[in-house]
C-alpha cells in the first residue's frame, strides 16, 4: 500500500503542480479535434460534423466506464493508477497520430475516453488524499488550474501545431510530451493512503449503507443542472456574438480568449475564498452567474455592457468546478472519496454532451437569443438545490461545505 501523506507535512506543492500539468495535458487532448475539423475531414475524407463527433465519443466513453473503472480499481495504488492510465492514454494519441481510416480513430478516441475517466476518478480524489481539509479548495484550485490553461493555451497551441505541422503531429507531440511526464510523475508525485482506516475489530460497510451517499448524489444533481446550463449556451456563444450582439467574426477568437483570462482569474479566487467561506463562494458564483447571463440575454447589443458581463461571467464560471470539486470531496467519506470524484466527472461530461445537444435543438428551433434564457433557468434550479442541499446535510449532521 503507498505511504501515507499526512497533515503535519509542508503544503505539497510539487504533487500539487504534476497534477495540474497532468490535467492540462488531458482537457488538451480532450478538445483538440474541435480546432482541427478542416484537417481531420479533410485527410480521412469524412464530414466535419463526423470529426465533431470525436468529442462526443470521448465525452460519451468517460460518462460510460468513468464510474465502473472506479469501482473496480478502488482497491489499487492511487499513484500506480495513474501511471497506468498515462500509459494507456499514451496508446491512444499514438493510434490516432497513426489511424488509417476515420474508424480506426473512434477506437483511438474510446481509448482515451477510457484513459481520461479513470485519470478523473483517481486525480479529481488525489489533492484530498495529499492535504487536510482545510486547505481543500485551495489544492483543488491548483490542480483545476491545469483544466483552466488547457482552455487558455492548450487547445490553442495544439491547434496551431496541428494547421502548420499537419493534426497527426499534434497528437504525436502530446503523446511524447505525456511520456515525459510519466517519467516525472514517477519521480515527483507522493504516494498517498486511499483507504479507510478501521478500528479494531471494525467491520467495513458496503459502500451503499455509507451516509453521505445521499449527499454525493445532491452534488451530482447540481453540478449537472448547472454545467447543462452553461453548455447549452456557452457551446453556442460564436453564434450569439456573431448574431445578436453583432461582433466581427475575427473578433470572436479575442473575446473567447478575454473569457478564458477571466476563468483563470475566477480560479485564483476560488482557491483563495473556497477554504474560507466555502458555502457562500459557492453561492456567490452562481448568483454571479446568473446575473451575467441576465444582462448578456437582455442587453447584447450595448457592446460595453456586454463586454464586462463576459468578464464577469467568465470569472464566475471558472471558479464554479473547483469549488463544485471541494463540495463533493468534503461531502464525501473516505469510503466513498474515489467513487465521488467519479461522479464528479461523469456529471460534467454528460452535462457537456447533454448541454451540446438541448442547445442545438433550441438553436434550431428557436433561435440563439433563447439559449442564454434556458440557460439562466436551469442554473436558478442549481441554485435552489445548492440551498436546499445546506440546509439537508446541515440536518444529517454532515458537513454543508
Amino acid at each position: 500500500m503507498d505511504a501515507p501523506a499526512t497533515s503535519a507535512k509542508p503544503f505539497p506543492w510539487v504533487g500539487l503542480l504534476t497534477l495540474s500539468v497532468l490535467i492540462f495535458m488531458m482537457v488538451t487532448s480532450e478538445f483538440l479535434p474541435t480546432g482541427l475539423l478542416p484537417e481531420i475531414s479533410e485527410e480521412l475524407q469524412v464530414s466535419e460534423s463526423q470529426v465533431g463527433i470525436l468529442v462526443t465519443v470521448f465525452a460519451g466513453t468517460v460518462v460510460l466506464t468513468a464510474t465502473p473503472l472506479s469501482f473496480l480499481t478502488r482497491r489499487y495504488s492511487r499513484k500506480s493508477l495513474v501511471v497506468v492510465v498515462l500509459f494507456v492514454f499514451i496508446l491512444g494519441n499514438v493510434l490516432a497520430a497513426l489511424a488509417p481510416n476515420y474508424a480506426v480513430l473512434v477506437v483511438a478516441r474510446v481509448i482515451g475516453g477510457l484513459a481520461h475517466g479513470l485519470f478523473w476518478s483517481v486525480v479529481g480524489a488525489y489533492s484530498a488524499h495529499l492535504v487536510p481539509k482545510h486547505q481543500l479548495a485551495r489544492a483543488v484550485a491548483i490542480t483545476s488550474g491545469g483544466g483552466t490553461a488547457a482552455f487558455v493555451l492548450g487547445v490553442p497551441l495544439g491547434t496551431a501545431l496541428g494547421h502548420s505541422l499537419g493534426w497527426r503531429l499534434a497528437f504525436a507531440i502530446l503523446a511524447g510530451a505525456v511520456l515525459v511526464l510519466t517519467l516525472v510523475t514517477v519521480k515527483l508525485l507522493p504516494s498517498v493512503s486511499h483507504g479507510e482506516v478501521l478500528a479494531t475489530g471494525e467491520i467495513p460497510l458496503p459502500m451503499r449503507k455509507d451516509r453521505t451517499v445521499p449527499g454525493v448524489i445532491i452534488v451530482g444533481v447540481i453540478i449537472v443542472l448547472v454545467a447543462l446550463g452553461h453548455n447549452l449556451f456557452y457551446t453556442y456563444i460564436a453564434p450569439f456574438l456573431i448574431g445578436p450582439m453583432g461582433i466581427d467574426p475575427d473578433q470572436v477568437a479575442a473575446w473567447l480568449f478575454l473569457y478564458g483570462g477571466a476563468g483563470a482569474i475566477g480560479l485564483v479566487v476560488a482557491g483563495t475564498l473556497g477554504d474560507r467561506f466555502p458555502r457562500g463562494a459557492m453561492i456567490g458564483s452562481i448568483v454571479m452567474i446568473l446575473v451575467s447571463v441576465t444582462v448578456l440575454a437582455a442587453f447584447p447589443e450595448l457592446t460595453w455592457v456586454a463586454f464586462a458581463a463576459i468578464i464577469v461571467w467568465g470569472a464566475s464560471f471558472g471558479a464554479l468546478p473547483s469549488l463544485l470539486q471541494a463540495r463533493m470531496l468534503h461531502t464525501a467519506s473516505v469510503r466513498v472519496r474515489d467513487v465521488a470524484a467519479s461522479y464528479f466527472t461523469t456529471s460534467f461530461n454528460f452535462s457537456i454532451g447533454m448541454g451540446a445537444l438541448v442547445g442545438g435543438l433550441l438553436l434550431d428551433r428557436l433561435g440563439v437569443g433563447a439559449l442564454p434564457w434556458f440557460d439562466i433557468a436551469i442554473t436558478a434550479l442549481g441554485l435552489g438545490l445548492v440551498i436546499f442541499a445546506n440546509a439537508w446535510l446541515a440536518r444529517r449532521g454532515l458537513t454543508a461545505r
